[in-house]
């Protein structure tokens, strides 16, 4: 039998390969798993968000010398006095553009459909886009893009409701995660081999702190970008103004993808007003881009973000196609961690398997 270095990796993908499909072969025994792991997704990756983003505080105040469950404790009263202030401050014009939207919603989009027939008759974009073909080509694309949108708005209200039942376990999650998180690592080293620990130990210890500076580093920029929107389309009295800015904050945690679709439920409300407020409400989402992009992210991130924008842009298809939004905002995390074990179980295994003469 071949045993050459191109023959050796063929046979380890041939082996893996037959373990995927015998295991679906058996889909009694995944699809139980399969469903735990759905169902547990969302409390977790939630709890495992808002640790990272709160550790640094806990940090802090027990380096202050105040016990860490009570440290834990202060923080969640701070949240909850944050919350009733946003609630009687912020919610009821929060609350007030999402009913008006929802309610709002079948006329704007015969707004729309108005406005764009009177922006086709305009002498310069007729000379433009006179073709027919094409007007009514970027008509039927315009309106099948606003009945998505619609359909997404619907489902998103209906996934709150299920959020909303989730959301009652990340604080109990969050608590201990908190409380015990500096037990964490050692106790995942325990169920390593003594041998390997050390690499072990380093492999946790750089995916801990890639994640922690990641979701620091995103959640500020987003506020800031979030923030820098709001206040431009203040200026501009653009409709809505408050919740089309927490949407760019959100979608923006999504790289490179993200800002196009907050962008465009912004400009279309802006085209329903006139197509000069589509335009000045572009300006405004181009000029905290470039913000964000040339200013904001290289101070906070610097060069720890190692990943392709090809390879992102990639990544975010893939799992926007197989999980939705919530795939999309895991999986750069996910992918660097997976990236700095496998370069480690390169450097540990395969690199010296490969190196051996045959």
């Amino acid at each position: 039998m071949p045993k050459s270095n191109g023959f050796r990796i063929f046979y380890i993908i041939i082996f893996i390969l037959l373990i995927v499909f015998l295991s679906t072969k058996v889909p009694f025994l995944f699809t139980p798993i399969a469903a735990m792991i759905k169902y547990m997704l969302l409390p977790i990756a939630l709890s495992g968000f808002f640790y990272y983003l709160f550790r640094p505080i806990i940090d802090y105040l027990s380096s202050k010398k105040l016990n860490r469950m009570c440290s834990v404790l202060l923080l969640y009263l701070t949240i909850t006095l944050l919350i009733g202030l946003f609630s009687i401050a912020g919610w009821p014009t929060l609350q007030s553009q999402i009913e008006m939207f929802l309610a709002n919603l079948p006329d704007l989009m015969n707004e729309f459909n108005q406005q764009w027939t009177n922006f086709q008759r305009e002498p310069f974009v007729f000379g433009v886009l006179g073709d027919e073909t094409v007007m009514t080509a970027i008509t039927e694309y315009l309106n099948s893009g606003i009945t998505k949108a619609t359909d997404y708005v619907v489902n998103f209200v209906s996934a709150i409701t299920r959020f909303v039942i989730v959301i009652v376990t990340v604080p109990v999650i969050l608590y201990y995660m908190l409380k015990e998180g500096e037990k964490m690592i050692p106790a995942i080293l325990k169920m390593i081999p003594k041998r390997f620990r050390a690499d072990g130990q380093e492999v946790i210890e750089e995916m801990d702190e890639m994640l922690s500076s990641f979701i620091v580093g995103r959640v500020l920029i987003c506020f800031l970008l979030g923030a820098m929107v709001f206040i431009g389309f203040l200026i501009i009295g653009l409709p809505y103004a408050l919740l089309l800015s927490i949407l760019t904050a959100v979608l923006n945690m999504i790289p490179y993808i993200g800002p196009i679709l907050a962008a465009i439920p912004c400009v279309l409300i802006g085209f329903i007003e006139s197509p000069s407020m589509a335009v000045w409400t572009l300006v405004i989402i181009i000029v905290a881009q470039q913000i964000e992009n040339n200013l904001l992210t290289p101070v906070i991130y610097g060069k720890q973000m190692d990943i392709h924008p090809v390879t992102t842009i990639v990544l975010l298809l893939i799992a926007g196609d197989i999980a939705g939004i919530l795939g999309m905002l895991l999986i750069v995390p996910v992918y660097m961690m997976g990236k700095i074990i496998f370069l480690k179980v390169y450097d540990l295994f395969i690199k010296e398997w490969m190196e051996k003469p045959v």
